[in-house]
């Protein structure tokens, strides 16, 4: 390539965090009213689920209208869902698709199906989440004002990484764990560029969000007392206990989706929906995201077999209605999983001389770990329960809790839930995105420590064919690359391709500068 088309790429790169940053504010306008729209209506629904089931308890005659309304609502759902595939389940991995492997998202069929699907499902009472679908709908409102604010490929894709960090951040008014979110676990890297967009985008959503629901955190723990440091041997048993949780929830999500594969598609909506009725009329605490359940296991009202029982219905639930691909996330879900193992945790702690008034702390640890263990990202459930819970004086516990969850999980061989149900997506779509295009791709690519790359000039590494190093930077300094520089651990490199398979260019960069 010549050097005046290097020096105007890298001139288009110096510009394009200033661009990325203003840009992240419309980004967040228009992410945080979406999400703070759906986020209303789901709580809405899941207030009118209640009331309905109370309703058929004491009225019982209306039960068979009810179940032949919910076939009909299933097969909407289904046709719905059908018409666009990438509006099922979480809508996590499906942005993390369009971000790492260039899939490509209709952004209007899907918000179309998430906004109607997702809130009929909530009227009956389903046991998802409104986290994922917010990422997703974030994602969506940032590709439709990239349509007209962004500038190139690279950009847009900036740009829709911002829109999830608004879209999780206006779900559960938590800016920080927004932006950590989408380095942690959407983009896999850090790069100024995305935290520039992130950071705009989720201030931005979350003072729209605050404009709909107030100032005050999702869940209130803001009276929750320190715990002293002679009772820090709970939240050993609080990291495994929920590393273990978090673990068999998420091997049980898994493997119920792939049991959803065998039963005719236009009946699995249906089998979520009707199981919903049992629970309504039973035990209508586990309806829902389990917001309800997380302030019941940390009161301490409940005995021990009380909390068992609603922690085995609410992950059977959750799970069947998960693997029926309504579209719903599973972050709120397994918080209250968690929250619920804390809380029996706690009612043991206390028969063995620990206060009552402590058991709101292992709630709080077992929500981070249980989400870490599964979820795989540490530093985002840790600043979420800090975020959502209003208070940082449980760092240091919910941040050795989350961590000794992970190294549980790791050593159980879970593999992160949306990294399976992301390869899921891409080996049933077979999506070639980008990659029809004839542009050629730009991305960044970190070197981290141990991989192939770190350590030796660019000559003396098997680049794939048809690709080019336009610029290495390593802090403030910006290098113009020939074959004699030498690269080091923590350098980002830009790299040009015309390899129009995207998926295959990001998995042979990953090879040489990711370590294993």
């Amino acid at each position: 390539m010549e050097k005046s088309k290097v020096y105007k790429l890298l001139s288009q790169l110096n510009n394009l965090k200033w661009s990325l940053t203003y840009k992240g504010v419309l980004v967040g306008l228009v992410s945080g009213v979406l999400v703070s729209l759906y986020r209303y209506g789901i709580e809405l629904g899941t207030e009118k689920a209640l009331q309905a089931y109370s309703f058929l308890g004491k009225q019982p005659v209306y039960i068979f209208p009810w179940l032949l309304g919910t076939v009909l609502i299933s097969l909407i759902i289904h046709k719905l869902i059908t018409l666009e595939p990438y509006s099922k389940g979480s809508g996590i991995p499906q942005v993390e698709g369009i971000v790492l492997l260039g899939m490509k998202m209709k952004w209007y069929s899907i918000l179309l199906v998430r906004f109607t699907a997702g809130l009929v499902a909530s009227f009956f009472g389903v046991s998802l989440g409104r986290e994922g679908p917010s990422i997703q709908i974030g994602a969506c409102g940032a590709q439709a004002l990239s349509k007209v604010a962004g500038k190139n490929k690279v950009e847009k894709n900036y740009l829709i990484t911002a829109g999830a960090a608004a879209g999780l951040s206006a779900a559960f008014n938590a800016p920080l764990s927004g932006i950590i979110f989408t380095l942690e676990e959407v983009h896999r890297s850090f790069s100024p560029y995305i935290f520039a967009a992130a950071t705009t985008a989720a201030l931005t959503a979350d003072f729209v969000s605050n404009l709909f629901f107030g100032l005050y955190p999702v869940l209130d723990f803001l009276d929750v007392p320190q715990m002293p440091l002679r009772y820090y041997f709970w939240l050993l048993i609080a990291g495994v206990l929920s590393g273990m949780i978090g673990s068999l929830t998420n091997k049980c999500l898994l493997s119920v989706s792939l049991l959803y594969e065998k039963i005719p598609p236009f009946s699995r909506p249906m089998l979520a929906l009707l199981a919903a009725l049992p629970c309504g009329l039973l035990l209508p605490q586990v309806l829902g995201g389990g917001q309800n359940l997380i302030q019941i296991a940390r009161g301490a009202k409940e005995d021990v077999l009380m909390l068992l029982v609603f922690l085995v219905v609410k992950l059977a639930f959750t799970c069947i209605c998960f693997g029926s691909g309504i579209p719903g996330g599973i972050f709120l879900p397994i918080l209250a999983i968690g929250a619920l193992t804390g809380g029996l945790l706690g009612q043991i702690a206390v028969w063995a001389g620990m206060p009552s008034v402590y058991i709101p702390v292992l709630c709080v640890c077992a929500m981070a770990g249980a989400m870490s263990s599964s979820v795989k990202a540490p530093i985002t459930s840790i600043l979420l329960m800090a975020e959502m819970t209003g208070s940082l004086v449980q760092m240091l516990p919910v941040a050795l809790v989350a961590f000794i969850a992970l190294f549980t999980s790791d050593l159980l061989n879970v593999t992160p839930i949306y990294e399976v149900l992301l390869d899921r997506i891409a080996s049933q779509t077979k999506a070639e995105t980008g990659n029809q295009n004839k542009d050629r791709a730009l991305m960044e690519v970190p070197v981290e420590l141990g991989c192939i790359a770190a350590g030796k000039k660019i000559k003396e590494i098997n680049w794939p064919t048809g690709l080019l190093i336009v610029s290495l930077r390593r802090g403030n300094e910006e290098i113009v690359p020939n074959g004699s520089t030498k690269i080091y651990q923590g350098d980002y490199l830009v790299v040009l391709s015309s390899i129009r398979n995207y998926d295959e260019m990001s998995h042979l960069l990953k090879g040489l500068c990711h370590s294993n």
